[in-house]
């Protein structure tokens, strides 16, 4: 069968697909900055169940200190990928209705 597709129809031509290389990443970050806070707070609460009692030494205040700095690090960025992506969008239906 000389000239045959692979396909049984006619299918859609293949669209360009743009990187969003600077939403992953932020994306990345959000997700980092949350996951490692919430596992933070896992840790304190499977510390304080197993009978840790001196929070002040080895990696406990760091353990402590994680989620006040990435909880609203997050937020942020959370705000700065919906903005950016927002832009994006916008900017992508513009140059679809030209």
């Amino acid at each position: 069968m000389t000239g045959a597709t692979p396909y049984p129809c006619r299918v859609a031509q293949d669209t360009p697909l743009t990187a969003h290389r600077g939403e992953r990443i932020l994306a990345f970050m959000v997700a980092s900055s949350v996951g490692l806070s919430i596992l933070a707070f896992v840790a304190i609460i499977v510390g304080t169940a197993a009978g840790v009692t001196d929070f002040g030494t080895g990696a406990w205040p760091v353990v402590f200190v994680l989620p006040l700095v990435g909880l609203p690090i997050g937020l942020v960025l959370i705000i700065v990928l919906i903005i950016v992506s927002g832009l994006r969008r916008g900017r992508e239906a513009r140059d679809a209705g030209n």
